[in-house]
């Protein structure tokens, strides 16, 4: 493995989950793998669990970890090209990469969809950037539309956690009050059909997702429908993909907020979010403080789903 963007780039996904499993067995097994090495990760936007367990994976392979916060510790950068730089964007993106990359052996990067231009998000052009510019391999720590780290985790958490060998897992739509990006639905989906699982996507009208990731997924409009029977619930908001209200909050209905009642229609299934949730808009205090809540294990399996990842490209520096 070179970089790390989207699914396709882990190999046989029932391998990488065996190799998940050993890593979180054994974390400091391959403490030495990163000696000598660095890894910078880069943040355009917030994080908690993302920045957290990404430096504790490099940390565990024995490497050293330089955390850089675009908005608070370093110039800000100009991302588009052929402009003339005469506001307060100091220094170009097509210098900082490659000086970047001079100062490390991995760059992970964080950026998110800006909603001013879907074709800009969908083509990822920051992340890709780093991968053209930087010389170095790169690691999606969340871009414009995928989540990678996260839904690796998510993957690894389900295998933990299922009591049937073909689990069904939904995926549902929740309210919120800020336009969210498709990043996690969107991975998340990508994973899922990697799988043999039975897996369904639920959201009001208004809120498809791209059919790049949709296309032969089971898509109900019907979220108690959706429920019946499931033995994981996923529940993420994100904001309107068609156009012309690609980035907008375009519905707050509540009556999609994940509660108890709707569990009762599972077989008995997990709550899963990815975190941070706002609750009693995405899931109510009933539902996410319950024994089948496993945000926490989750949140957890994300140091497990970096380092395995790491791990993997160290093995072929």
């Amino acid at each position: 493995m070179r970089n790390f963007t989207c699914v396709n780039d882990i190999g046989n996904i029932k391998e990488a989950v065996k190799k998940a499993e050993y890593v979180k067995k054994n974390p400091f097994a391959d403490n030495l793998l990163g000696k000598n090495r660095t890894m910078l990760l880069i943040f355009f936007n917030s994080s908690l669990r993302t920045r957290l367990s990404t430096q504790k994976a490099a940390l565990n392979l024995g490497m050293n970890a330089i955390v850089l916060d675009i908005n608070q510790g370093a110039w800000k950068l100009e991302t588009e090209l052929g402009v003339v730089m005469d506001g307060d964007k100091p220094e170009h993106l097509l210098e900082a990469i490659p000086v970047m990359g001079s100062y490390c052996d991995i760059i992970g990067v964080r950026s998110f969809a800006r909603f001013e231009s879907k074709e800009d998000d969908y083509s990822e052009k920051i992340l890709n950037q780093f991968i053209k510019y930087s010389g170095r391999p790169v690691v999606s720590m969340e871009a414009a539309t995928r989540h990678p780290l996260q839904s690796f985790a998510d993957l690894i958490t389900i295998e933990e956690y299922k009591k049937r060998e073909r689990p069904k897992v939904v995926l549902t739509w929740a309210p919120h009050p800020k336009p969210l990006p498709q990043a996690v639905p969107n991975s998340f989906v990508e994973w899922m059909k990697a799988t043999d699982y039975e897996f369904v996507i639920t959201h009001p009208h208004g809120y498809e997702l791209s059919p790049e990731f949709t296309n032969g997924c089971t898509i109900e409009y019907d979220q108690k429908k959706a429920f019946e029977g499931a033995d994981f619930i996923y529940a993420k908001n994100w904001s309107a993909y068609n156009d012309p209200d690609y980035g907008k909050v375009i519905s707050m209905d509540k009556s999609w907020t994940v509660d108890k009642e709707k569990m009762e229609l599972t077989n008995n299934g997990y709550f899963m979010h990815c975190l941070p949730v706002r609750r009693n808009m995405i899931v109510t205090d009933e539902v996410i403080d319950s024994p089948n809540s496993i945000v926490i294990p989750e949140a957890a399996n994300r140091v497990v789903s970096a380092q395995t990842v790491l791990k993997e490209i160290l093995l072929n520096l």
